[in-house]
């Protein structure tokens, strides 16, 4: 039988990337992880974005966060991400959270952009196949590694063309799981619901245009559909994403995850 881990939830002496770490879910799963004793590399375009959430992340909580400009369509760019946090220290995390600039394809079929859609999947799907190809070898060499993929309900349902790529990032976590469970490292995926980042009100203004209502509408069908009568917090999203990246949690792995306050009403076995 192996020795109890001491502190399940402590990550003192870990280094976690964050991709899309410099806004929204992505920001509030930096804070998280720093608030347990990782030491973060964030990751993301725009490194005024990456600065200012360094800088609040470090200012509130200490600790170390370190921003590092990254495109997960390059793949080059990719390494030299996983170069820079390797220099921190052992690379134990990966939270694949970077998304298209444009976001989600939602059109109908006759206005929808192939090249819009192609992003989208290269930035989310292949980009998160890119971090995950390059810190698996950091990660083997010590036989042990977390890997978080933030997805979406789209994927659960028939809202949007772009739910394609939350499909695909299920089934890749499923068979990374496969490959890496025998070195240590598990990897599971989050499908996050309506949750109160920078963009909700852009979601509730599309919908209310859709829909011929107003925001403040659209907001109140979106609390109305949901069990828990509320939006839910980057915050919670980022506690789920840590129960992942907790070493206590190392049974777990290819699984994929709603939190979305019950909005999803099927049933997935």
């Amino acid at each position: 039988m192996s020795a109890p881990v001491a502190n399940p939830t402590d990550l003192k002496g870990q280094v976690a990337i964050v991709t899309g770490g410099g806004q929204g879910i992505g920001k509030a799963v930096a804070c998280a992880l720093v608030r347990r004793g990782a030491q973060v590399v964030i990751a993301g375009r725009r490194l005024t974005i990456l600065r200012q959430a360094a800088e609040e992340i470090t200012g509130e909580f200490g600790g170390t966060v370190v921003p590092v400009v990254a495109d997960t369509t390059d793949t080059g760019s990719v390494l030299a991400l996983a170069d820079a946090a390797a220099r921190v220290g052992q690379v134990s995390i990966l939270v694949n959270g970077a998304a298209a600039p444009a976001g989600l394809v939602r059109d109908d079929i006759a206005d929808a952009d192939p090249d819009a859609l192609l992003a989208d999947l290269n930035t989310k799907v292949v980009g998160y196949f890119r971090c995950a190809k390059a810190v698996a070898p950091l990660m083997r060499a010590h036989r042990y590694g977390r890997i978080v993929n933030i997805g979406g309900l789209t994927g659960r349902s028939s809202h949007a063309l772009s739910g394609m790529r939350n499909l695909a990032v299920v089934h890749m976590t499923k068979v990374l799981s496969d490959q890496l469970g025998p070195d240590g490292i598990t990897i599971n995926t989050l499908h996050p619901g309506v949750v109160e980042t920078e963009h909700i009100h852009d979601l509730y203004a599309k919908n209310a245009a859709a829909e011929g209502i107003t925001p403040a509408q659209a907001e109140q069908n979106f609390i109305d559909r949901t069990p828990i009568r509320r939006v839910l917090t980057a915050e919670e999203v980022a506690d789920a994403v840590c129960f992942f990246t907790a070493p206590g949690t190392g049974g777990i792995t290819g699984e994929s995850l709603g939190i979305d306050g019950g909005l999803t009403r099927g049933i997935f076995l």
